[in-house]
């Protein structure tokens, strides 16, 4: 792993992403813990796993109607350097989701929708204080995210208080701006990251509704005879969602807030890397309290080249 660190933010899942940018009310799941830095390229597999209470009754509780949704995504990727300035990152999901009423499942599987990146390195200072190596960086671009996945109008039933959030994708051409800016001094370092997405309606007048994502990440470095690297990381991120718009009209069973910490890790060895985090709601106010969002979960395994 190089010194300098950078968590790379893909909507995926958030998207957060995503079977995971749809769920939570289009709020939640493109968080991707923190990647190596490389030289040319680097690629991976990711899984996230995240899961929602719907229909949640007054005070938090359950009625006959609530369910549980699962969501699984296995998640290909990649990134690729052009020069020093300038980074491209990919990425294909396959989706599992598992929706569980009164010991009923249900559930869809299938490709999610494709996201490309672009960034652009607008900051890359080092300098010595006091004998550590301060290092900073700033990365800044955009992405769009393809309607790749399928999108299934008769799931969006606003009749049955359906929050249309069982969908493999969102039928939508979306697009994300992104900052990412990253200070370490020695091995100890902060890591702050912001985007914004804007939706686009799908063909059947569905419009997810615009997010903002931000987040800041504490890490340390541990290297183990100059060969193995471990680093700890704990986070805090903050993710709101507009409402939907169905036909123009606004979707009250939509939106909002949450606040989340994680905890993560990350490893490398040569040019592999392996890492995870866990993720719990902190607050949260979802679908005016229609939908809970539960913990969530990432691993994933890379090569750098």
């Amino acid at each position: 792993m190089k010194k300098a660190i950078i968590c790379i933010i893909l909507a995926f899942s958030i998207s957060s992403s995503f079977a995971c940018d749809i769920c939570g009310c289009g709020v939640g799941g493109n968080y991707i813990g923190i990647l190596p830095e490389f030289h040319k390229h680097i690629f991976g597999l990711r899984y996230r796993y995240s899961s929602l209470l719907t229909h949640v009754g007054a005070g938090g509780g359950n009625t006959y109607l609530t369910s549980r949704e699962n969501y699984h995504t296995a998640e290909l990727w990649g990134g690729w350097n052009i020069g020093k300035k300038f980074r491209i990152m990919a990425a294909i999901p396959y989706s599992f989701n598992e929706r569980i009423n009164q010991g009923i499942k249900s559930g869809k599987n299938g490709f999610g929708d494709i996201s490309v990146y672009g960034y652009y390195q607008l900051l890359n200072k080092k300098r010595s204080i006091n004998n550590k190596l301060l290092v900073q960086t700033l990365w800044i671009g955009g992405g769009i995210k393809l309607p790749t996945g399928k999108y299934e109008t008769a799931d969006k039933d606003i009749s049955t208080q359906n929050s249309n959030l069982f969908q493999l994708g969102t039928g939508s051409a979306d697009f994300t701006l992104n900052a990412m800016y990253d200070i370490r001094l020695q091995d100890a370092g902060l890591n702050i990251n912001a985007s914004y997405k804007m939706n686009t309606a799908n063909k059947y007048e569905y419009n997810y509704g615009n997010k903002i994502n931000s987040s800041a990440q504490l890490y340390y470095k541990l290297k183990i005879k100059k060969m193995f690297t471990v680093a700890p990381n704990l986070g805090i991120t903050y993710e709101r969602s507009k409402k939907d718009l169905d036909k123009k009209f606004t979707v009250d069973l939509s939106g909002g807030n949450l606040l989340v910490a994680s905890a993560g890790i990350e490893t490398s060895f040569n040019k592999i890397s392996i890492g995870g985090n866990w993720q719990m709601p902190l607050s949260q106010k979802l679908a005016n309290g229609f939908v809970k969002a539960n913990n969530r979960l990432m691993v994933h395994l890379s090569v750098a080249l």
